[in-house]
């Protein structure tokens, strides 16, 4: 999405470690206008799929999220990262955190996550593939089908993509802006 390619280009800062940083418009301040249209192309890349539920994981992929299931007239759920004192029954899956350097648990309400639910998720980056992998496992706990993945921003060079192809064959994987390299304070796109 050449949009969203341009704002990273204009925006986005390189920083030590593979760390992109698109806090000015992503994940603390938000383009809600950007926002919108990230999701627009969600939606319209995964129109066929019948799509019932879209699923993230807080909190930067709820914004892009909340706005596709509005455009998609489907609910979203988001995966938390501490379990309420209101959640007895629920699905919980172990990711590791790139930018955090962490594991921690997410965890969907089984009364959110049903067999037969036709799942998209979205979030803000594709990395390492963690947090994807641990959503996959939640809707595999459920019985529901998983059936695509929509990020912002891929790094392409930690290997996401490749993890999510070995463990998920099949299931389409989208992308909206893929950074092939980080470094020097220089952001390349594909």
């Amino acid at each position: 999405m050449e949009l969203l390619k341009q704002r990273i280009l204009k925006d986005g800062k390189s920083l030590p470690g593979g760390i992109l940083k698109v806090d000015n418009f992503i994940n603390h301040q938000l383009d809600s206008v950007l926002m919108y249209q990230c999701a627009e192309e969600f939606v319209r890349l995964f129109a066929a799929q019948g799509v019932t539920k879209i699923l993230t994981v807080e909190a930067s992929g709820i914004a892009p999220a909340v706005l596709a299931g509005y455009l998609a007239k489907v609910p979203v759920v988001f995966a938390k990262k501490a379990t309420p004192k209101t959640m007895d029954r629920h699905y919980v899956a172990k990711v590791h955190s790139f930018t955090k350097d962490r594991d921690y648990d997410i965890l969907v309400s089984k009364e959110y996550l049903k067999a037969g639910d036709r799942i998209l998720f979205i979030d803000d980056f594709l990395a390492c593939g963690n947090a994807a992998l641990g959503m996959a496992d939640l809707c595999a706990q459920a019985g529901a089908t998983l059936i695509g993945m929509g990020f912002l921003v891929e790094k392409a060079f930690q290997g996401g993509r490749d993890k999510i192809a070995a463990r998920l064959p099949g299931v389409p994987v989208e992308s909206l802006a893929i950074v092939t390299a980080l470094g020097d304070g220089k952001i390349e796109l594909a």
